[in-house]
């Protein structure tokens, strides 16, 4: 039976979305999944996303990563869920939406989506990394050039270490070049890099904060990623970090039915 579907990007981060407030979708289909992901033998993405319905908000946000498994949140598919919801006709001045994290707000200005994203209350730090959770497990660490960085295979010799086998890590390289912060993220559930990684970025705009010296108040970090530039903003108080806000472009590529 033809199923209609709409293909979105996030500076570069892909997804296949479908409206499936009927729950006609089976959730457990992983196989189906992995098949529309696969940019040979499907329509390609890096993850599949629904719309559903939930009861006491606009809608909720179901993601999967292009393995077929149910994934933690997702940034860039956030701000791309609600400008999908906007062509379904759902239409809100500000919109609630819930994700596996939890409840997200989010609006839209000028086009660019600016996404809730969920406090952050620990930051741990070792000798060369950091370890955050911003809806997604991320390990983020500083290096000298992220171009000459071998990210599938330096992420994935990371995600798969002792420390992260059980669960898993997204694993980022950070630098900064001209008072400029530049990303590169290896993501689990895709096990490879992605052009951006909403969560990622988030993480990383905390971590940029913390290697700038940023003192207890209101903060804004801009960065690159491989396919475009996101902006982080929030309020630091100590080691906790609260009224996050991911904000950049969630852009429909085309509408199709498969």
């Amino acid at each position: 039976m033809p199923q209609k579907f709409s293909k979105y990007q996030g500076t570069g981060n892909d997804f296949i979305l479908f409206d499936n407030r009927d729950g006609k979708i089976d959730h457990k289909n992983t196989q189906w999944i992995r098949q529309i992901c696969d940019r040979r033998f499907g329509i390609g993405a890096d993850g599949v996303m629904l719309l559903e319905n939930e009861a006491g908000c606009d809608f909720r946000m179901v993601y999967f990563n292009s393995d077929g498994n149910e994934s933690s949140m997702c940034g860039n598919g956030g701000r791309c869920i609600v400008n999908y919801a906007r062509q379904l006709g759902i239409i809100r001045d500000i919109y609630t939406f819930l994700a596996i994290d939890g409840l997200h707000e989010a609006y839209v200005k000028n086009e660019i989506v600016y996404l809730k994203m969920q406090d952050v209350l620990a930051v741990s730090k070792t000798d060369d990394h950091y370890d955050l959770n911003t809806g997604s497990p991320h390990y983020v660490t500083e290096v000298d050039d992220v171009q000459a960085v071998d990210v599938k295979n330096t992420g994935a010799s990371i995600r798969y270490s002792e420390a992260y086998a059980a669960k898993g890590t997204n694993v980022n390289f950070l630098d900064r070049k001209n008072n400029i912060f530049h990303i590169r993220t290896y993501e689990r559930g895709v096990e490879d890099e992605t052009l951006s990684c909403g969560t990622g970025v988030t993480a990383a705009g905390i971590v940029a904060g913390l290697l700038s010296g940023f003192t207890d108040g209101q903060h804004a970090v801009s960065l690159e990623t491989m396919g475009g530039k996101l902006q982080v903003q929030y309020e630091k108080k100590g080691n906790q970090f609260t009224n996050i806000w991911l904000i950049g472009p969630g852009t429909l590529v085309f509408n199709g039915e498969i």
